[in-house]
């Protein structure tokens, strides 16, 4: 049964979509955005740093040539400039998304009470692939013992829902429909 969904984790904010483009754009090395992320991860006063309006652009551009890889500076820079290092957490995860559109790999989410065989994961990827137009599909397994039996699969906006509890709602709206 597929029905289309939003959710919220799948928004991000159009700035930072915008951003990510950018960054894409500008062919940074990988490397020197990974290092950016784990400098970030490392030491996360550094963003508290960067969003706090009563410290001097000045000096977040000195902490910037200090710290971070020469290839992110300039891009650095910019977002700090126009206050829009708050959204460098959804930057990084629109910029994840864009390479993975750019290079053809889907993403989902497969949420069952168990996980499935090696058979069953590479049908599904091979389902996936198929239905999007993709090179890969990657699936993120999530356990959840409240559906009772079967699997939801989330790709994209889609959502194929052939879970028990999923089946036995269904049911009930048909029931109490007549």
């Amino acid at each position: 049964m597929k029905t289309q969904t939003t959710t919220s984790h799948l928004y991000l904010p159009q700035a930072a979509v915008g951003y990510a483009h950018a960054l894409y754009e500008l062919s940074i090395p990988k490397e020197a955005i990974q290092k950016t992320r784990e400098i970030f991860a490392e030491v996360p006063q550094l963003y508290d740093v960067f969003v706090n309006p009563t410290i001097r652009e000045a000096e977040k551009m000195k902490v910037i040539d200090q710290v971070f890889p020469e290839e992110i500076k300039n891009f650095l820079k910019v977002a700090c400039r126009y206050q829009r290092i708050d959204l460098l957490y959804d930057i990084f995860t629109a910029y994840d998304r864009y390479c993975d559109e750019q290079n053809q790999i889907l993403n989902a989410v497969l949420t069952c009470v168990e996980p499935p065989s090696e058979v069953q994961l590479k049908e599904m990827q091979a389902f996936l692939c198929k239905k999007y137009g993709v090179r890969r599909a990657n699936i993120e397994i999530r356990e959840d013992l409240g559906l009772l039996g079967g699997f939801i699969l989330h790709a994209r906006s889609d959502e194929y829902d052939w879970s028990l509890k999923g089946r036995l709602k269904r049911l009930e709206q048909k029931l109490t429909w007549r």
